[in-house]
């Protein structure tokens, strides 16, 4: 008897998830994406520089600042973007003007 408690073929694990289950996750799912690209979007500027994507392009901005150095990346930003370039450093927007 104690065997065949503990058998797992002996409970019928989809009677414990209830119908209603899938019905309600899809509008979730979709609201959710509503919301992940409200919060993703972001105002497209006229400056051109990296963009902002989530925040992971001022991390790549500011740690290139720091492995590169100011002189080194202000060159790379300048040669990639042109004269009037628009980074992040410490978290901070930042115009690098250069001719």
């Amino acid at each position: 008897m104690v065997l065949e408690t503990l058998n797992p073929m002996h409970y019928n694990l989809t009677s414990l998830v209830p119908d209603t289950m899938p019905v309600a996750t899809v509008p979730i799912l979709i609201l959710m994406f509503f919301l992940f690209l409200i919060w993703n979007h972001e105002e497209t500027s006229s400056i051109p520089g990296p963009g902002y994507c989530m925040g992971i392009g001022p991390l790549i901005s500011h740690g290139r600042f720091l492995w590169m150095g100011v002189g080194n990346a202000c060159n790379y930003y300048n040669k990639t973007y042109g004269e009037f370039v628009r980074v992040w450093i410490s978290g901070e927007e930042t115009f690098i003007i250069s001719k």
